[in-house]
């Protein structure tokens, strides 16, 4: 199969990359490189023995796309292409809607108009918002608390509307919960060209002398430490579920959504001293006041994919943390 990644160069996307090229998958990378370098391709090349097909360009540009997808005879996409930061989301909501929604809508309809129906895309469990329930499923209610939440949500609910209106669409959205960890080789990892806003990159670069300290955003919460506890799943894990999803596509019609955790919350201290045992390193934290839309613990529900998928996460956050130090220690 050929296979499209938008946002191939970036952290989930070189991951899968990966996970697709060693498993006989054609794949096709299509990066802006905000985000990334284009040095990941032969990073992808290095690791898997096969050079992927690489395009810088926006997904927003739909004459671009199309001719990607007739050129290279594409059966299904896998759309990671978007902005993720919370606290940026907040201050510059045109960007993320025009990234992360504007975008998916130019890259349906190139689809649409070269006959392209198969289509895996990259939500997040953000558009839960406050868990009123644990573990977090598929039928818990949605309530983004910030745009770029919202932003997937919109994405998801403008799917189902594609989908219902042309019974040709089989569309995967995959929930992640808080991808982790780097390549077992240490040649790919989370490495944003922006300051790093997930936890994991944020401990390394403690560790590593470029950061002083951790800042922990609460110790209060009512958990067993008072540090927020989150579903920490490892990247290659995240990896592999996409190939899952791709396999379920080529099956099933409409819209199926999945999340993708471990179904386990571990807590930031947790994290912290794992990261410490691994590493070998100190990491000195901060505790300071609980930033705003954040909740005590969310973790998943992740039966649906076992049962459809056949897919469960099996990396542990000790290898989460190994393979993170094992990348920061290469660069």
């Amino acid at each position: 199969m050929n296979i499209l990644l938008t946002g191939g160069t970036g952290y989930i996307g070189s991951h899968t990359a990966v996970e697709l090229a060693m498993r006989g998958y054609n794949v096709i990378l299509l990066d802006n490189l905000e985000n990334s370098s284009e040095k990941v391709v032969d990073q992808i090349a290095a690791i898997s023995g096969v050079r992927c097909a690489f395009v810088k360009g926006d997904v927003r540009d739909r004459f671009l796309v199309k001719g990607i997808l007739r050129e290279h005879q594409i059966d299904a996409v896998i759309h990671f292409a978007g902005l993720k930061s919370v606290s940026d989301s907040v201050s510059d909501p045109l960007s993320y809607y025009s990234t992360n929604f504007v975008g998916t809508v130019e890259l349906v309809a190139a689809m649409s108009e070269e006959k392209v129906f198969r289509l895996i895309f990259s939500s997040s469990a953000t558009v839960y918002g406050t868990p009123s329930r644990l573990p977090v499923d598929e039928h818990h209610p949605t309530n983004p608390l910030n745009p770029y939440g919202r932003s997937k949500l919109h994405v998801e609910e403008f799917l189902h509307d594609v989908a219902n209106a042309s019974s040709g669409w089989s569309i995967v959205c995959l929930r992640y919960f808080n991808p982790a960890g780097a390549h077992e080789s240490g040649l790919i990892g989370e490495k944003p060209t922006s300051r790093p806003n997930n936890l994991l990159p944020v401990i390394s670069e403690v560790a590593s002398g470029q950061r002083k300290k951790l800042d922990v955003y609460g110790d209060d919460y009512d958990t067993a430490d008072g540090t927020g506890v989150r579903d920490f799943i490892h990247v290659m894990d995240l990896a592999g579920g996409h190939e899952a999803a791709l396999r379920f596509a080529n099956k099933n019609s409409g819209v199926t959504t999945f999340n993708l955790g471990t179904g386990l919350g571990y807590s930031v201290l947790e994290m912290v001293r794992s990261y410490e045992r691994a590493s070998g390193q100190s990491i000195p934290i901060e505790f300071a006041q609980r930033r705003s839309g954040d909740v005590a613990s969310c973790y998943a529900d992740t039966s649906k994919a076992g049962n459809l998928l056949n897919w469960k996460a099996t990396r542990t956050l000790e290898d989460m943390c190994a393979s993170s130090w094992r990348y920061t220690k290469a660069q």
